[in-house]
């Protein structure tokens, strides 16, 4: 990590402290013990971040995201220590390329709430509440497998059986 990589994100997480109502600005306003306290980790460990001195480690990177309310992920980018290629947000079902998107296997309600082991006794009341979910879900339609008109969850959202 270079020099300027480490005072840009000591520059970007000083924002993000402000930003929470941390005072690390004035020596008796007691921002840095309070966030060292609400994170669990040595008041030295933010003095030396805050001072542009040392990159967290990552569990003090997690547990400072945790109390900052910014996703861990964030955090490692900014950091420099992994790329948002390292770290690759889940795409949106939008996002599958056409050529896969109908290749992409259908699933129905009821398929679903027997693979996450829903009970048998709770699978209508799961798959009304989750029916609910879906794109285009009309009230008062068939919602299980087999039935005229059941629904199935796929890549492209939900189509008719």
């Amino acid at each position: 990590m270079s020099v300027s990589e480490l005072e840009e994100f000591t520059a970007w997480i000083e924002g993000v402290i402000r930003r929470q109502g941390y005072d690390i600005d004035s020596p008796r306003g007691g921002g840095k013990s309070r966030l060292a306290d609400e994170a669990g980790v040595h008041r030295a460990a933010i003095t030396r971040l805050l001072q542009g001195q040392s990159m967290p480690d990552l569990e003090t990177m997690r547990r400072l995201a945790h109390v900052l309310r910014v996703p861990v992920r964030d955090m490692l980018i900014k950091s420099g220590r992994l790329t948002e290629e390292d770290l690759p947000l889940p795409g949106l079902p939008g996002d599958v390329p056409p050529a896969e998107e109908a290749a992409a296997p259908s699933l129905t309600l009821e398929q679903a709430a027997a693979g996450l082991g829903i009970p048998p006794d709770q699978r209508d009341m799961f798959i009304r509440v989750a029916g609910q979910f879906l794109p285009e879900w009309p009230a008062g339609r068939p919602e299980r497998e087999g039935h005229p008109g059941a629904r199935q969850a796929d890549a492209k959202g939900v189509r008719e059986a």
